[in-house]
């Protein structure tokens, strides 16, 4: 599935991932291939993105996911460091 991960002042990520796991305000929740399409609120918190050749975590401050088709859309408040 295709993942970006965009904050008002840049693009953080662009690029393939198998699995992404996030801090949603109900609870952590994990993205795969071919998931229903929904959208969510994210709490501060980190996203762990799963790509062929490794893991990369971002810590978000907030923001919001949307899945559709394949296709991943994070927008975060900002990344924290």
């Amino acid at each position: 599935m295709t993942l970006d991960i965009i904050t008002p002042d840049r693009k953080v990520f662009s690029g393939e991932a198998t699995a992404v796991t996030f801090p949603g305000t109900e609870g952590q929740f994990q993205v795969l291939n071919n998931h229903a399409p929904m959208v969510s609120t994210l709490d501060r918190g980190q996203v762990i993105v799963e790509t062929g050749s490794g893991q990369q975590t971002f810590t978000v401050d907030g923001g919001v996911v949307e899945v559709l088709q394949n296709k991943v859309l994070v927008l975060a408040e900002a990344i924290v460091a």
